[in-house]
């Protein structure tokens, strides 16, 4: 019997989570039916046998269960997702579309390396084995003999799921709009249904980041230097050390355990030295924004590297951060007092580089605007400006970093106020641009699915042929 697994992705506010279920095909069986399946691919034909019964849908070299789609809709339901109107005839199509997209990529050599496969699923495991509590945990949760089997089915999962997101960049990356297909797309929609664009807001903030004293940076740069030799020279544990020391709550369960390669979304500092050290050597210490680090890096495999870290953060003394309010509170009465707008007080006086120079203007993290819509604003964000009348200065708030770093202080203020309203083009040009640029990327990709359909086996089973599919699965 051949396992194949089905990984099921769920979004969590903090990330991708997800749930394995492993189903059985069996290729060969004497005395029961079966099936022969012409794959055509790049001129080679490939013959498989595999046994009709659970079979709903074969997309070139990939096989689509019944018990795919089930377990498609069952960790929906899991996650608390809306499944009243979706259909199992939806999720086959949705499954058979990300096939086709991996199928094809293989088909025009748009690879995705193993080193890539395996640091995604490596970040999985990490981030799964954390919310659970131990790997030991995760593997009991999800019925896993052992973590190499694990990675193993991650493995090809995330292969496939890779090479489906590499294709459909591919189709989409270059597609653009002009100004003139943004006026046509918004004129050509009927007046009555223009979309509705939420509340939104643009917020403005001035930020203090209290710095600890000199002495207090020595103290742990040396607390570091103590530990290395510790470890260097009398064999001491780095796994031990960490989750006895590090202050960083991502890893230090974990002995200070991270994999990465050069795509991990890591600050550059800790990149360059990561990338910088041999296997089995232990960096100096070094600063990066969340304090001052030691690596161990413990496993080269090409372009992955497995490293452990320690992290340590100076203090900052309550008369350094008494201080940060102190000045915002000055800051705060200036601007109100007409002495300075507080576009020129942020360019002044803000510590946060990201934002002083645009008037201490906060960026939207989903599309780099400068609005946020109410409904989709991050809750810590909304609790923040929430009771803020128009032209109103917050007084300093102190807000932790949920990474580790240091806190800072800041002021805020509610620089426009946009209410509920019907598109218009002139104020929400923004908006229909990407709505527009949408629309021509899904045209690309509904005469990109047609085409590829055509030329792909495609074999829809039983009940599932009588599917209304968007696209022409079912070839007449």
């Amino acid at each position: 019997m051949q396992k194949k697994i089905n990984l099921i992705w769920l979004t969590f506010f903090m990330g991708n989570l997800f749930l394995l279920g492993a189903q059985e095909i069996e290729e060969t069986a004497t005395g029961e039916e079966t099936v022969a399946e012409n794959i055509e691919a790049a001129d080679t034909v490939i013959t498989k046998r595999v046994k009709v019964d659970g079979v709903a849908a074969v997309v070139g070299d990939y096989v689509i269960l019944d018990s795919d789609i089930q377990k498609t809709l069952i960790d929906l339901k899991n996650q608390g997702a809306s499944t009243q109107d979706i259909t199992e005839c939806q999720l086959l199509g949705k499954l058979m579309e990300d096939r086709l997209f991996a199928h094809q990529a293989v088909q025009d050599s748009l690879l995705v390396s193993d080193d890539q496969v395996n640091a995604q699923s490596d970040r999985q495991i990490q981030q799964l084995s954390s919310q659970i509590g131990s790997i030991e945990k995760m593997l009991n949760y999800y019925k896993k003999q052992d973590l190499e089997s694990f990675r193993s089915e991650l493995f090809e999962i995330n292969k496939l799921q890779m090479l489906s997101n590499k294709m459909r960049s591919k189709i989409v990356d270059e597609i653009e709009v002009t100004p003139e297909e943004v006026r046509q797309f918004f004129f050509n929609i009927p007046e009555d249904e223009r979309p509705v664009f939420g509340a939104e807001l643009e917020i403005a903030q001035i930020v203090k980041q209290p710095e600890a004293p000199e002495e207090e940076k020595q103290k742990v740069i040396n607390r570091l230097q103590e530990i290395k030799q510790d470890v260097e020279e009398n064999d001491a544990s780095f796994n031990v050390k960490a989750i006895l020391y590090s202050q960083d709550p991502g890893s230090k369960s974990k002995g200070g355990f991270y994999s990465m390669t050069r795509e991990t979304p890591f600050v550059k500092e800790f990149k360059d030295v990561a990338f910088s050290l041999q296997e089995g050597e232990i960096s100096e210490p070094f600063e990066s924004p969340f304090g001052y680090h030691i690596i161990y890096m413990e496993k080269i495999r090409g372009q992955e590297r497995d490293l452990r870290h320690i992290l340590l953060i100076p203090e900052i003394p309550q008369s350094a951060m008494e201080a940060a309010m102190k000045e915002l509170d000055t800051i705060r009465q200036q601007v109100l007092d007409g002495k300075y707008t507080f576009a020129e007080a942020a360019l002044n006086f803000s510590d946060e580089k990201e934002t002083k120079f645009d008037g201490g203007l906060l960026r939207n993290p989903i599309d780099f605007g400068s609005r946020f819509e109410l409904t989709n604003m991050d809750p810590a964000l909304y609790n923040q400006v929430r009771n803020l009348k128009d032209d109103e200065i917050s007084r300093p708030l102190k807000e932790d970093d949920p990474r580790g770093g240091a806190p800072k202080f800041k002021i805020m203020k509610i620089s426009n106020r946009y209410d509920e309203h019907k598109a218009d083009f002139a104020k929400d040009y923004l908006k229909i641009q990407d709505l527009a640029l949408r629309e021509k990327q899904l045209k690309a990709i509904k005469e990109w699915m047609d085409e590829h359909i055509e030329d792909t086996y495609v074999h829809v089973n039983g009940q599932h042929k009588v599917c209304n599919f968007a696209n022409n699965w079912v070839k007449e």
